[in-house]
């Protein structure tokens, strides 16, 4: 932890800041949000910008970790800053806690970073706050289109093709049948010694002339999760599955081969939901807490 001469040869605790960031990006020529070696990410760009302005290096920590070619408008995350690095961002400091104090930190960010990704606000994160660990859920949005021409270019790195017509009511029957606390191994790409257990708490389908979008809310997402359940949707919209066979995944306790995961070009995090103030460390600790099978 850092620290600080106070005057007089005393030393006290200088105790970092958490900030929360906001943070929308075009995920198409991004490689996922974590950093990695020799890629460029989401996370590894916003990193570097951080640093510059603030002179020290940074980590950040972020509600999800979306996948490579997966785009954001609801991205949170929390970087921990001593406060004294925090005048590099703020030339002409404003009271601490101002509706505007990080606006300044806000327009040189927009400066350092490239035209697809953008840090949209920062604030000071109350008390308890972890950008992971508090949320209550995060929200998804994927986007097809079945127009016979394929997409229009001003949405093309947004939405995907697909080229055979689609039953939604099909889609929802079998979208219902996942709903509630499962273990999702059969939609999930593993990770040693982590859970697949998840609550989905939405799972909807909407059509709108030649555009159909799927709506995914749960209390958290394990790797590849949401792609593939549009991937087992599409099966069954195709009509190659039925919505019946959509239960039967559930008992499985790994990757299914039976369908592929749907392309990334589709898929965005729009929103992450949090507690009130007073609730955040609980949460904390709930979501730290490792599930067990549910069955």
């Amino acid at each position: 932890m850092p620290v600080t001469d106070t005057g007089g040869g005393h030393v006290g605790v200088c105790e970092p800041v958490r900030l929360r960031l906001d943070i929308a990006y075009d995920g198409t020529e991004f490689a996922g949000w974590a950093t990695q070696a020799g890629q460029r990410t989401v996370a590894g760009v916003i990193e570097d910008a951080l640093s510059t302005v603030f002179r020290q290096p940074v980590i950040l920590r972020a509600a999800g970790r979306t996948d490579a070619g997966v785009h954001a408008t609801g991205q949170v995350a929390h970087v921990d800053v001593p406060e004294s690095a925090l005048r590099h961002g703020r030339p002409r400091t404003p009271r601490p806690g101002g509706e505007a104090e990080f606006l300044p930190l806000i327009r040189r960010l927009a400066r350092f970073l490239p035209s697809d990704v953008r840090v949209r606000d920062i604030t000071r994160a109350p008390a308890g706050f972890d950008a992971r660990f508090s949320a209550l859920r995060r929200h998804y949005v994927y986007r097809l289109t079945t127009a016979p021409f394929g997409v229009d270019p001003q949405r093309a790195r947004f939405v995907t093709p697909w080229p055979r017509p689609l039953d939604v009511e099909a889609m929802n029957a079998a979208a219902a049948k996942l709903l509630g606390l499962h273990d999702f191994a059969a939609f999930c790409r593993r990770r040693e010694g982590a859970t697949t257990i998840r609550e989905l708490q939405r799972l909807q389908i909407e059509r709108d002339g030649d555009d159909v979008v799927a709506w995914v809310s749960a209390d958290a997402f394990c790797w590849n999760m949401v792609r593939s359940l549009i991937g087992a949707l599409l099966a069954v919209g195709e009509g190659r599955r039925s919505p019946d066979w959509i239960v039967g995944l559930l008992e499985s306790d790994r990757r299914s081969s039976d369908f592929a995961a749907a392309p990334a070009r589709g898929l965005s995090l729009v929103g992450v939901d949090y507690p009130a103030e007073d609730q955040l460390a609980a949460r904390t600790l709930i979501t730290r807490d490792l599930r067990t099978d549910p069955r």
